[in-house]
């Protein structure tokens, strides 16, 4: 079971902007995630849960508000997802994570 993401770091304009990620599933089990960020306040990741099909890749978008220049990150918890979830907030609650990506964000002046 193996996550990973593509481009592996993140980099916008402090003054706001957005970038888009790739989570890709090497595995041959399909993947529940979570994505938790450092900085709820200047960071909008969506979306926040959500499945990742066996050989496949889901599309993730980081928008950045103004503020600050500053480094920040998000973790990616995941885990193989239950045979029978649909609903990925809900599944997750009841799972444990068994993995963790991190994804570095660079908000540059």
């Amino acid at each position: 079971m193996s996550l990973t993401a593509d481009p592996p770091a993140c980099t916008v304009p402090a003054a706001g902007g957005a970038s888009t990620h790739k989570l890709v599933n090497a595995g041959a089990d399909k993947l529940i995630f979570k994505i938790k960020s450092s900085n709820n306040t200047e960071y909008r990741i969506t979306p926040v849960f959500g499945f990742v099909d066996p050989s496949g890749s889901k599309d993730i978008n980081i928008t950045r508000t103004a503020g600050a220049p500053k480094e920040d990150k998000l973790v990616v918890h995941f885990a193989n997802a239950p045979a029978d979830a649909t609903d990925a907030q809900a599944a997750f609650a009841a799972i444990t994570p068994s993995g963790t990506v991190t994804i570095p964000m660079s908000a540059t002046a």
